[in-house]
Parts: C-alpha cells; structure tokens; sequence
C-alpha cells in the first residue's frame, strides 16, 4: 500500500482515537475507532471500496504485528519472568527487605526514581522491571499506583533518550547520519538542550523532596489508604500466583541484573560488535533493539530456570505454569501494543500525516529564533497525536536539518534537541504510545486513570521548555537555557502546589 496525501484530513485518525480515549477511559475501542477512520480515509481516497477499507485495516494490522514480533516476544518473556521470579518468591523477599531498609515514603519515592534512571539501556525493560520490583515498597507505604506509573514513565522514555548507549540512542543516531552531522556527536551535544527528558526527570525529584501533588495526581494520593492498596494489589495480574516461601533476595536480584547484562550483550552481538572491526557506540548503533531483547529475555529465563530449578526453589512444573500465567497478564498490553503500532502506521505508512505537519512547518517562514520552540511545538502535537516518538524523530529530524542548514546553521544541534524532546513527550504521556502503555502495565494502574493523572505534570514541563527553547534561540547559551528552564519549573511547581486545594501531603 502505498501513502497518499489527503491534507489536513491526515490528522482525523489520531485525533478521533486520543479524544475517545480521554472522554471515554477505554483505550481499545478508542485505538480501533481510530484505525478504522484513517482506513477508510484511505480507501475512500484511493477506491478501493467497502472490501479495500478491511483488507488495507487487516494487511497494516498484521504488518506491524510482523514488524514488531520481536517486541511482543520480548514482553512475552519478561511477563513470564515476572511471575516465575513471583512464584519463587524472590519479589516478596525483596519486599521485605526493601521495606526494612525504606524507611518511610520519601524513601520508597526516591528509591523507585533512582532506579528508573538507573535502567536506561530500553524503556520497554525499564517500564516493566521498576514496576515489578518497586510494587511491594510502594504497595507498603500507600503510595498510589498512580504516581507509581508515573514515576515509571518520567524515568523511562525521558532515560534512554538522554543515554547514549541505549536502544533510543541507537536510533537516533542512524537517523542523525543522513543529516550531514556525525550521529553519535550530534546526539551528545543535543543532550544538554533536550529540556523536556532533563525536566521531567527534575520533577520527580522534585515533587518527592516537596511532599506533594497537584491536580488529578493529589486525589489518588490521597485516596491511597489502607482500603486502596489492598484493593491495588487485589488487581494486580500476577497475585493470582502463589509465591514460594523458599524464595530470597538473591532470587529476584539475580533475573534482574542478569537480564540488564545480557540484555545489552545481545544489543552489541545482533549490532556485530563481537566480530570486531567497530567501536563499542557503532556496536549499538548496529543493533535491532528488538532482536536484541527478545534474544535477552530468552536467554534470561533458561538462566533463571538453571538458577531456581535445581536449588528446588520452583518445581519444574511450577517453573511451566508460571511461564503461562506471565504471559496471560501480558495480554492486554499486547492488544493495546499493536492497536497503537497499527494507528501509528495508519498516519505514517497510508496518510503521510507527518510530511504533512512538517510541510506546514518548512513553508511557515517563521522567525530563525524561535525555530527551536516552534519544532518542539509540532514534535510534541505529532507525538501526542500518533502515540510514536521514534516515528516522530525519524519524520521530523531530515526536516529540522534542510530547515536549519539554509536558515539557521548555529541552531541545528538546538533544533535537533527540540525535535527529541517533543518526540519524547508524546511517547510520553499520549494514552496510545507504547510506553504509557507499558507504564501503567507495570505499575498495575488502570491505563487511563495514569494517563489522566500524568498529563497536567507533563503539559505543565512541556510549557517550561517552550519558553526555554526560545531561550535557547535567541541566546544560543546551554547555561542561560538550562537555567532559565530549571528556575521555570521551580516557580511553577511552588505556584501549582500551594495553590491546589486537595494536594496530597506525604504520609509519615
């Protein structure tokens, strides 16, 4: 199939998916109304009639299934890792242990947020694993699983797109290459002025040490008593699944740390790092990210199973089983994953929806200073509305780069800063990207409840960085910028937090 152009028309299908999202809290049927508008669309433009409007529905439904195998493979064995590591009991080991060492909630906060910035090789990895191994803590000192998710996702997509040896690094590297830019020094210089990952990591810390919340968030942190955890974790997928009274801390570390190893030992060898003749960057840039983690996540759970298996931890039986009930929990991710991959090659792949955002952009004219601000704008709608960061940077950064080499030459690395951080943005907090998704999967909050909750704190950093990129623009300074975005959001939060009647203050 090939795209068309059918102008503003191009935006109807993202649109209609994200206002049913938010109006009705039911992502699926909200993701399938969408796909099937901008299919028809399709096939109304290019006459293929009521039977073309199905076959190109199903055709780029199964393509992007094809496409993202891997991924699904990779979730498939890292449910199942879940719960085998939950079955042995390695999970409410470490609960216990961790609440011996947490103190208090603060404790649990920090804790959570300093891993999520410590796994920054995949936000895929990273959504799921802080998830399950940080649920116990914060189940334990009544922190919601709303923040929880939150929390996940601000540390996640936000990491890896500030860390140059991770699947987004890799990336957006290959994509810098056609620019005219070395990738990997483009993307070094541009980590300074990606405002909105360095803010939103902030803000986390920031909302810890200030002991509140704002907006929607405040609610469900208050409302997370006795009542509420209980009932969180009564919904969680995996506590249908007895843990052993064998397991230890080691049982849940082990799988862990094991997966973060050989999960960037199979990026360098599917990016033929091993066969020698390139540098340990070029290694990553080579990768299939996907490849690379299912290949991880496989070779994981033989560990584990050597690991649990003989010790007698788990039965052999149990050790199946668990394999089973891990994957079921992950269903429902898989159904909103490839909703979300469909709808996002809906705009790219039959309606051109980003050449058409982006020709509005390369034919505005705009004034050179504020092309920083104004790329970050249309990144973040672009985002937002097609639930894709990756797809976002790949339509916009070739765009960003003809614009900045005949306009603005000292602006390129600020502009392509921009396009990431918008990118970044969407996948973010749109209710149809994948890591939102995979957030709230880990954190076992419902989907909307986290997307309805996260958006006024990632709506109230994106405004900050908009005033910083026109900081940038006309000074052309890191340090003013980042100053000046800093010193935004710390006014901001003080305003919003004092001024939200319902703010939710921490429990001691």
């Amino acid at each position: 199939m090939d795209a068309i152009d059918v102008g503003i028309l191009s935006i109807l299908p993202p649109l209609i998916a994200i206002i049913l999202a938010l109006v009705t809290k039911e992502v699926i049927s909200s993701l399938l109304i969408g796909i099937l508008s901008g299919t028809l669309i399709y096939s109304v433009n290019t006459g293929g009639g009521f039977m073309g409007f199905f076959d190109s529905t199903l055709t780029l439904m199964l393509d992007k299934m094809g496409d993202n195998a891997s991924i699904i493979l990779f979730l498939a064995f890292l449910g199942a890792l879940v719960a085998i590591v939950t079955k042995a009991g390695g999970s409410r080991a470490y609960g216990a242990w961790a609440a011996k060492k947490v103190k208090n909630r603060s404790g649990a906060l920090y804790a959570t947020s300093a891993l999520g910035v410590l796994i920054f090789v995949d936000d895929y990895f990273n959504c799921l694993t802080v998830g399950t191994v940080m649920r116990p803590v914060t189940d334990k000192f009544k922190v919601s699983r709303a923040k929880l998710a939150y929390i996940i996702d601000s540390t996640a997509a936000p990491v890896c797109i500030i860390a140059p040896i991770s699947s987004w690094a890799a990336s957006v590297i290959s994509q810098m290459e056609g620019t005219g830019l070395n990738g990997m020094q483009a993307f070094v210089q541009s980590i300074p002025y990606n405002l909105y990952a360095l803010l939103s990591i902030a803000m986390v810390f920031a909302l810890t040490a200030l002991k509140k919340d704002f907006g929607p968030m405040a609610k469900h942190e208050n409302a997370a008593d006795k009542s509420f955890a209980a009932k969180a974790v009564a919904e969680d997928d995996f506590a249908a699944v007895k843990p052993s009274d064998r397991g230890r801390v080691i049982d849940l570390v082990l799988p862990v740390v094991a997966l973060i190893v050989i999960c960037v030992l199979s990026m360098l060898y599917v990016g033929g790092y091993f066969d020698g003749g390139m540098t340990l960057a070029e290694g990553f840039g080579e990768t299939d990210a996907g490849v690379a983690l299912a290949l991880g996540g496989f070779l994981t759970l033989i560990l584990t199973f050597l690991f649990l298996v003989p010790r007698k931890v788990l039965r052999f039986r149990d050790f199946m089983e668990s394999i089973g009930v891990g994957i079921k929990a992950m269903v429902p991710a898989f159904i909103i994953l490839v909703l979300a991959w469909t709808i996002s090659g809906v705009c790219r792949d039959l309606l051109n929806t980003g050449e058409y955002v982006g020709g509005l952009v390369e034919s505005s004219n705009m004034p050179v200073a504020v092309i920083p601000a104004i790329v970050f704008a249309v990144a973040c709608f672009l985002s937002f509305s097609t639930g894709t960061s990756w797809g976002t940077f790949g339509i916009l950064i070739p765009i960003v780069a003809v614009i900045c080499q005949s306009a603005a030459p000292d602006l390129m690395i600020i502009s392509l800063a921009a396009t990431l951080a918008g990118a970044v943005f969407g996948d973010h907090c749109s209710p149809i990207s994948d890591t939102t998704i995979l957030s709230s999967t880990g954190a076992g909050c419902d989907h909307m409840t986290h997307v309805s909750t996260q958006i006024p704190y990632s709506i109230t950093v994106a405004a900050c960085c908009f005033v910083g990129y026109i900081v940038a623009g006309f000074t052309r300074n890191v340090f003013v910028t980042l100053l000046a975005s800093a010193a935004l959001l710390a006014v901001t939060l003080f305003v919003l937090c004092g001024k939200f009647k319902k703010t939710a203050e921490v429990k001691k």
